[in-house]
């Protein structure tokens, strides 16, 4: 596959960000007339030069390396397996913290949702799931509503979905992922029904999921924590999505011994 001139990429993150010529000038401290000059291919922009745009739209590390490579220059940053050795500190320090995070459900996806790592407590939360979603790479938004996944047992569903959805968008935005949108097409066509939750505690600006597990009725609240400033681009799109609990009868029910305790 040709690679993408360096041009076509950079007027595409410009677009993107909704920045024309002259805000991406002034905001990377270089002229008009030399970015357009870049963007048309009439000169051939530096390392410095590449990655001060990049910096300036925001591009993600590995979009940056693309962007090196459109150039004709070599690739920035890293990008290793997260098995490599040279990532194991960081491999520690995802454990650890899913480990920390139990009883609670906490997982690691990768830029496409992808499950790289979970905690114990994820465990009773799959049984019911069809073999088939579990086979790796196991898309833990798949997983989620799929009818033949967690779904059924969502009882906000509908409301659920268009929050990972809505989401998966952004993320679109950010990354210019087209597998992103590919999978958002995906999600979109699984049916969804079910009631809006009628918790008002939250104010309409977080959404919990709720979902039946061990005979019980669980509500969660989820939050995402990154790696803060990676220079490797496989940590960079490493994600932690936990889940806390959203009320004190899911906290006890999780607190309790496994399975969850029948009502």
């Amino acid at each position: 596959m040709q690679v993408q001139q360096f041009g076509e990429q950079l007027r595409g993150w410009r677009r993107m960000r909704r920045m024309s010529q002259l805000d991406l000038a002034l905001e990377a401290e270089i002229s008009s007339r030399h970015l357009s000059f870049v963007e048309t291919g009439r000169s051939r922009p530096s390392r410095d030069m590449v990655l001060r745009l990049a910096e300036t739209l925001d591009v993600p590390l590995r979009g940056r390396n693309a962007l090196l490579v459109a150039a004709g220059l070599a690739p920035h940053f890293p990008e290793r397996s997260l098995d490599d050795p040279a990532l194991a500190p960081a491999r520690r320090a995802i454990d650890m913290i899913l480990k920390g995070h139990e009883p609670f459900p906490a997982v690691a996806v990768d830029r496409r949702w992808n499950m790289v790592a979970h905690n114990k407590a994820v465990g009773p939360f799959l049984e019911g799931v069809s073999p088939d979603l579990l086979v790796p790479p196991v898309n833990v938004l798949r997983l989620s509503l799929h009818p033949e996944g967690l779904a059924p047992r969502i009882v906000n569903l509908a409301e659920w979905k268009a929050h990972l959805v809505q989401r998966l968008r952004e993320q679109h935005a950010a990354s210019a992922d087209p597998e992103l949108l590919r999978l958002c097409a995906e999600l979109e066509a699984y049916p969804a029904t079910g009631p809006v939750s009628e918790d008002k505690d939250y104010g309409g600006v977080l959404v919990p999921m709720v979902i039946e597990a061990g005979g019980c009725r669980l509500s969660f609240l989820s939050t995402t924590t990154v790696f803060g400033t990676p220079a490797e681009v496989t940590l960079s799109e490493i994600a932690i999505e936990a889940f806390f609990p959203a009320d004190a009868e899911t906290a006890a029910a999780l607190s309790a011994p496994p399975p969850f305790p029948k009502s």
